[in-house]
């Protein structure tokens, strides 16, 4: 395929005023990779400076580049063909999709498949060998139920969304359209929910559902928690990676990405565009306002003000984790100057 007709199909939203197209140089192009890897006939993109010096060396016959004429230099002058944009790995994303498309079955429902006579089975649907689908479940149109997935009394599935191995849908959970869970992931799973008493443990039911809007995606082994009453909701759009724990009643906002080993604890509410980054723990209740960043191991104790970054446990801003992280390195030699000081004060009062 030239790149010429590759980039025709990066559709409307990539072919706009900042799009500029390197036209004197037309390679056939036959796959992508990153741009270290690439071979002749292979796009690859340089998204800033960071990457720039592998424009030096690599075999790609054509890249994707940012607005910098010191980048785009660079590729003319090795002869690689070029186009440039605002957003190269936005643009490089599409690309791979034109290149892999991921396996979808043909609608069909295996032999093996168990259906209870009450469940609701839309158009063009595929329910693979061993999967359980039980009482008054609905099943959208479109929708993709891989092998030895587990659907729950009562569950709704929207349009289009896939059921990958192995993961169970429990009782009473509403997923939307779009949507994608990942193998092993549990959606609608007890809340963790205990009262002591002197005899010991009373267990409190956990009565409510989960609901995961449309385009929702959850990663292998994620665990949604239903609560005792009310509802665990996950917005439009979020993305949850693997190994993520969200506990009962949690409100997860609309176009937030969660990364893998997150835990949240009961009734944490994040607003929109909230970004958590692998191995955050959130305290019970806590609530991060739209925007807001937490970074990597950082430790949410109280409240996060929208747009706000934190950093560390427990959780300060990152500026300030910054300045803290830098003394730490120091402390050794800080510690050997105090205890100078102590016995120099020490000698003196004697």
């Amino acid at each position: 395929m030239k790149f010429s007709e590759i980039i025709h199909q990066f559709g409307d939203t990539a072919i706009d005023h900042s799009l500029k197209i390197n036209q004197n140089n037309d390679p056939e192009l036959i796959g992508v990779a990153a741009i270290e890897d690439a071979k002749t006939g292979i796009l690859s993109y340089v998204e800033g400076g960071k990457f720039a010096s592998f424009i030096n060396t690599t075999n790609a016959s054509a890249l994707i580049l940012p607005h910098d004429q010191t980048i785009q230099a660079q590729a003319e002058e090795r002869g690689i063909a070029w186009v440039a944009t605002k957003q190269p790995r936005l643009l490089f994303a599409k690309a791979i999709a034109i290149f892999y498309q991921p396996y979808t079955p043909s609608p069909a429902i295996h032999p093996t498949a168990v259906i209870h006579p009450t469940a609701k089975i839309g158009e063009d649907v595929y329910i693979g060998p061993h999967a359980v689908i039980q009482e008054r479940a609905e099943i959208g149109d479109s929708v993709i139920i891989h092998p030895n997935v587990v659907i729950y009394p009562d569950v709704k599935i929207g349009d289009r969304t896939t059921l990958h191995a192995n993961c169970t849908i429990e009782e009473r959970s509403q997923i939307g359209a779009d949507c994608v869970i990942h193998s092993g992931a549990v959606i609608g799973a007890e809340g963790f929910g205990f009262v002591p008493t002197r005899t010991g443990w009373f267990k409190m039911e956990q009565s409510g559902y989960v609901v995961l809007e449309d385009r929702v995606e959850i990663g292998c082994n994620t665990t949604v928690d239903r609560p005792a009453v009310g509802e665990t909701r996950i917005g439009y759009d979020t993305k949850i990676d693997n190994l993520v724990q969200i506990a009962h009643g949690c409100q997860i906002g609309k176009g937030c990405a969660i990364a893998a080993q997150t835990g949240m604890a009961g009734a944490v509410k994040l607003g929109n565009r909230v970004i958590l980054a692998g191995q955050v723990g959130i305290a019970n209740q806590a609530t991060m306002g739209d925007g807001s960043i937490a970074s990597a191991q950082s430790g949410i104790l109280h409240n996060v003000a929208a747009g706000d970054v934190v950093s560390g446990t427990p959780a300060v801003p990152h500026r300030t984790y910054l300045k803290v992280a830098g003394i730490y390195s120091r402390l050794p030699e800080m510690y050997k100057f105090f205890r100078h000081l102590q016995r120099q004060f020490k000698g003196e009062i004697n």
